[in-house]
């Protein structure tokens, strides 16, 4: 399920909002500061913000600036709300690293046609681009996987759900999510068949002395990891 962050310090606004997108399909995961939101996004990144401009202490602005210096949340995308109607400052929230920018008040159905568009254009290049995470780099379009240099070798199944993983860093997938998103919801195996295949790929990814980056989260799946740590099993 696609995770939206709401970051609205109106908690009535919020809630609508939130409604709205749930009623969608979307996991909501609401804050109401900066300081509420980057503690959401550093435990685990969501798939977009919605990130108001008026925020008490530090502004929107300056968070979305933050999050596109960090290597981590660089990519994160996201779109400004606000009352600021001005082209000015409209250029001012795009050029901080918004993806795109609504003006309040705006419509239900606006605001998730822009969240759709905004995912649209972000997917193909997760699917094209090498990704890197902490020193380990996945290139989708030479099929290889490397640890700070080291080539190491991976079956198809297991290219597959790391690219996936790297694509969605830190955040946790359930075996049913990567069923879906690795196999396709058309395959009929078991979950258990996605603990077969973390094996192999932890195994893989041992040679290059980077299995621990593949964390096993109590309860609710797996995840990639760029943090340094001991696997919960």
């Amino acid at each position: 399920m696609t995770t939206i962050l709401v970051v609205e310090d109106e908690p009535a606004i919020g809630e609508l909002i939130a409604i709205n997108l749930r009623h969608s399909g979307f996991k909501v995961v609401l804050a109401e500061t900066a300081e509420a939101a980057q503690s959401a996004v550093d435990g685990v990144l969501p798939e977009l913000v919605l990130l108001d401009w008026m925020l008490p202490g530090q502004s929107g602005v300056s968070l979305a600036r933050r999050w596109r210096a960090d290597a981590r949340t660089r990519a994160l995308p996201v779109i400004m709300l606000t009352a600021k109607a001005d082209e000015a400052d409209k250029i001012a929230g795009l050029d901080a690293g918004a993806d795109d920018y609504l003006t309040k008040p705006f419509s239900p159905n606006e605001l998730l046609a822009r969240i759709r568009a905004v995912l649209r254009r972000r997917q193909p290049e997760a699917l094209d681009a090498a990704v890197s995470v902490a020193g380990l780099v996945l290139d989708p379009a030479t099929h290889r996987v490397s640890f700070q240099g080291q080539e190491l070798k991976l079956g198809p199944t297991e290219f597959r759900l790391l690219h996936f993983l790297m694509s969605h860093a830190e955040r946790v997938h359930s075996r049913a999510q990567l069923l879906d998103r690795v196999w396709g919801d058309h395959v009929f195996i078991e979950e258990r068949t996605v603990d077969v295949h973390i094996k192999r790929l932890r195994e893989a990814l041992a040679v290059g002395q980077c299995s621990h980056m593949i964390e096993t989260v109590r309860g609710a799946g797996y995840r990639l990891t760029a943090q340094a740590g001991v696997r919960i099993d």
